[in-house]
């Protein structure tokens, strides 16, 4: 059924199924049960489906009231880091009487199934991570109060308000900190992943090393996986030329790929390889030595994001400035062995 240049309205979608606007209001608030058969249900919702149909969450609020509940939206929960985020943000909104609801993109970076299908849920607004911006496809025309975390400020996707961790600076403690160490050769070994939180780790690491004579760097691509990280490093450090000295990781799960290469490798870190992390993980102190990575706090960051979006709801504007980050230095980095 083609879908007209208009929003449709539950009488559409109570003309294409054949029924009472009644009857759409009673399925699509799930209060059907006993009041339509389970045929005039499936057959609302198929219609509802066909025509791109939402409910309108502004009429609705001002009937009901505010739902107070929000949406976050995170790649596939595959480390503690968005849980972190989750905790914060939920602590927040119980203080306000809010409640979030959690929603991994199923197949982690990527378009994500549309959770309004299955729960005919109403939200007061969403939380996503740039990770997961391309899960926001299915919503996006609800119009909803949004806050992008870790997102570009200047093309974040309409929303109202971005909230992002000083992951530059985060970078220039790590590059600063192996500069200091006296490693001039670094390997960046950068998450596979176009997000624009991973574009900037790269641009500050690249300028920073521009802007001290004498440096080289050396980058390769790996997607945030052990494995994957590991067989990204053999093949830098066994390309013929000079070998770095350092390795730069864009996550930690990527240092513990480096680790496993270094090892194969023949190669002792921090004796022979520096490496450093970024996330500082539970698996940074749980790796031998314990790696050097930036400690990026995901609950107050997770806080952050929801008291933006409670700012953009009480219609004031949402607190300014990036969230600092802090250098954690451990036994993966040393100063390298003389030439």
């Amino acid at each position: 059924m083609a879908r007209s240049s208009t929003r449709p309205t539950s009488r559409d979608v109570a003309r294409a199924a054949g029924v009472s606007q009644a009857a759409v209001s009673l399925v699509l608030g799930d209060k059907w049960r006993g009041r339509v058969s389970e045929t005039t249900a499936q057959r609302v919702r198929q219609a509802a489906t066909d025509l791109g149909y939402r409910p309108n969450l502004a009429a609705r609020n001002l009937r009901l009231g505010h739902t107070r509940t929000v949406l976050l939206v995170v790649p596939a929960l595959t480390t503690e880091f968005f849980a972190g985020v989750y905790t914060g943000a939920a602590r927040v909104a119980a203080r306000h009487g809010f409640g979030v609801v959690l929603y991994p993109s199923p197949e982690g970076v990527g378009p994500a199934r549309d959770p309004f299908a299955s729960a005919q849920a109403a939200l007061d607004g969403v939380i996503a991570s740039s990770m997961a911006a391309d899960a926001l496809t299915a919503i996006s025309g609800d119009q909803l109060p949004l806050v992008m975390l870790d997102s570009d400020p200047a093309g974040s996707l309409g929303a109202a308000a971005t909230v992002n961790l000083d992951i530059t600076d985060g970078v220039r403690q790590v590059t600063d900190h192996l500069l200091g160490l006296g490693h001039r050769h670094l390997l960046h070994l950068a998450a596979d992943i176009p997000s624009w939180t991973f574009r900037i780790r790269a641009r500050a690491l690249a300028d920073r090393l521009a802007a001290t004579p004498g440096t080289r760097l050396t980058t390769t691509h790996a997607p945030i996986t052990i494995d994957a990280a590991r067989a990204a490093t053999e093949t830098a450090l066994t390309t013929p030329g000079p070998r770095p000295t350092a390795i730069v990781c864009d996550d930690d799960k990527l240092a513990a790929g480096a680790y496993k290469a270094a090892r194969r490798l023949g190669l002792r870190i921090p004796d022979d390889l520096s490496v450093t992390g970024l996330d500082d993980l539970a698996l940074a102190t749980a790796l031998d030595p314990e790696l050097t990575t930036v400690r990026l706090d995901a609950e107050l960051f997770g806080e952050r994001g929801m008291q933006a979006l409670l700012a953009v709801l009480d219609g004031r504007e949402p607190p300014d400035g990036d969230i600092p980050v802090q250098l954690v230095p451990r036994a993966s980095t040393a100063p390298p062995r003389p030439s």
